[in-house]
Order: structure tokens, then sequence, then C-alpha cells
């Protein structure tokens, strides 16, 4: 049994969350064994508040000679390959692991110790990571995506919100209007603020938008006010994670953000159009603490295209109005108990 795992992760943040079940299922099947995580720096802080890894490397120096030396650091015995790419592979052979195991794919199967051929049809994107475990003897536990935020990112995001008038008192709800793929992801920002408004005036919430920066031009379309607070650009996963467990519930796009906020314990309601919620819905079952996640689709001819930008009128996210996401943020609240902070 190898005494050292090296995992290499997705290297989109969303691909990250939803991975980690296969991680856990890891992890349970090699209990003994140190688990190290190898991820982008875009996403290596989210791997740092998940439960049972035991070290995380961060890659991207600029080659896969680089990378390949820092996973040689790592002294570890096997690596389990969440990526497809051709590089991975080569990278963690280069970095002399002896056993490696990952899917057949891109021309890497000589590469590879244990070679697995992959799934056919379609399935959650969790799914996919889990039968790659799956194929080499481990059995999955059942678990949804966890992070455990940092008392000290609860504190810096807390004093970040302070700052912006936020009091400990406040009602917030997070929302992060854009997305990375592209415009046709993303609920038109008008649409964020009416919610905004809408949750202020019928319940007083505070909506805190996040984002990365290259979220900025999703958030000047927002007009801020004292029903919004804007924090795009201001976060790093950390402190992301902080306002994320300040907040009683989470409006999203299909994005990165949606995922990490499911797996911080907050109920989701998802805005999906030109992408198929059936592949990437958030994922986390209802509780007697977490109400369910809600999906908020239209049903038009053209959706899901999984097009970058809408070539005719944007109409998978015209057609959903901000009283519908109101309702379905509502519904959250009032299954929600009160007590606040996760």
């Amino acid at each position: 049994m190898p005494q050292t795992i090296l995992v290499l992760t997705p290297n989109w943040l969303g691909d990250a969350v939803m991975a980690l079940p296969a991680v856990a299922a890891l992890r349970r099947h090699h209990e003994a064994a140190t688990l190290v995580v190898a991820a982008r720096p875009s996403t290596a802080a989210l791997f740092r508040m998940v439960p049972g890894v035991d070290g995380v490397i961060t890659l991207g120096a600029g080659s896969w000679r680089a990378d390949a030396e820092a996973l040689a650091r790592a002294r570890a015995d096997a690596a389990l390959l969440l990526p497809n790419s051709f590089r991975s592979a080569w990278t963690v052979r280069r970095a002399g692991i002896a056993e490696r195991w990952g899917f057949a794919a891109d021309f890497r199967s000589p590469l590879l110790t244990k070679a697995v051929g992959r799934p056919r049809g379609r399935m959650h994107q969790s799914e996919y990571y889990l039968a790659l475990v799956s194929a080499l003897g481990m059995t999955r536990t059942g678990e949804p995506p966890r992070i455990v935020v940092p008392d000290e990112a609860r504190r810096r995001a807390a004093e970040l919100l302070a700052r912006h008038g936020v009091g400990g008192d406040a009602t917030v709800v997070g929302m992060a209007p854009g997305a990375a793929y592209g415009s046709a992801k993303q609920w038109p920002p008008e649409r964020y603020g009416r919610l905004a408004r809408l949750l202020h005036e019928r319940r007083g919430i505070v909506s805190v938008l996040v984002g990365a920066r290259a979220d900025r031009a999703a958030g000047d379309g927002i007009v801020p006010g004292p029903d919004v607070v804007d924090l795009i650009g201001q976060t790093d996963l950390m402190v992301l994670a902080g306002v994320m467990a300040r907040s009683r519930a989470f409006v999203s796009n299909d994005s990165g953000a949606m995922h990490m906020a499911a797996a911080v314990g907050l109920p989701v309601t998802a805005i999906f159009g030109a992408t198929d919620e059936r592949a990437t819905a958030p994922l986390g079952q209802a509780s007697a603490s977490v109400p369910a996640h809600e999906i908020l689709t239209c049903d038009v001819w053209c959706r899901p295209c999984m097009l970058r930008e809408c070539p005719i009128d944007h109409r998978c996210m015209k057609g959903i109005e901000p009283g519908r996401a109101c309702e379905a943020v509502e519904r959250q609240l009032a299954d929600r108990p009160a007590s606040g902070e996760l």
C-alpha cells in the first residue's frame, strides 16, 4: 500500500469542488497514507480547507520541469491524475512517481501504470471523477463536497464586510453574477440588481456580490446601494469562503463560486442557461440545517447549447424573472434555522 499519495486536481474551481467526493473516497480507502494535493494557484487554497488533505503543493511555476521538481519533493509512491491531459501524466512520470493512475485519455496510456477507460454516457461531473476511483477499487463514501472554513477566514471576511457597512446582525445573501466560460452562462446583471432590491424590500436582506477580477463587468451592471455590497475582485478564496460562511443563502450562475458555496454548506439558487444542470448542478442534499438547492431554468428549445456566447436573444436567461429567484431564496430562508453562520 502506498505511504504517500499525490492527487493532481482539475484546474477550474468548479471542477475542483466536484472532484472532492472522489478525493474523499481515496482518503477513506487509504486511511493510513499521507494525502498530498497538487493544484494550480487559482484553486490551491480550496484544498487547504478540505478535511483529510495533509498537504498542498501549488503548481504553475512556468514549466512542466518546475512542476515535476515540485511534485518530486513530495516523495509520493502513487499519483491519482484527475485531469485528462497528456501533460499531467508526463509531469508525474518525470517526477519519478512509481504508480500513476488515471483515465486513458489524450494518448497518455503508456505513461500510466493503471489506465482506466473513460465512462460513457451523460453523467454529473462528480460521477465522472468517482468512476475513476471506483475502477481503481475504492468505495464511494456518499459524502457531498465539503470544505471547512477556518476561523481566520471568517475573521477577515467579517472585517471586510464591516468596512462596507455590513454589521454582524445583518442578514446576508451572497451573489455571484459572473461566470468564467462566457456571457451565455450569465443571468443579466440588471436581473441580479432587481433581485437584490426585492430581497431588501421584502426581508431587509443585504446582497453581497462576489467573484474574481474577471467578473468585474458583471458587477458593473448592478447599481450599488443599501441593498447591495460589491466585493467582486476583493477576496481571495479563503476570504470568499468566509463571506459565504457569513451568508444565509447564495444565488449564482453555473460557476465555481456556485459549487464552492454548496461545499461551504449554503442552500444555492443556481441559474442555468447555456449549460446543462444535469452535468454541473451544485451538489449536496437537503438536511435539517440546509434546505435544498433550487435550480432555475427556462424551457426553451435551444438549451443547453453549451456555447460561450448566445447567437440569438439569450432567451434561456432572460426568461428567468427576478421574482422567481426571490421566491426561491425566500423558501430557502424559511426552511433554514435562524441561527445564522455556518
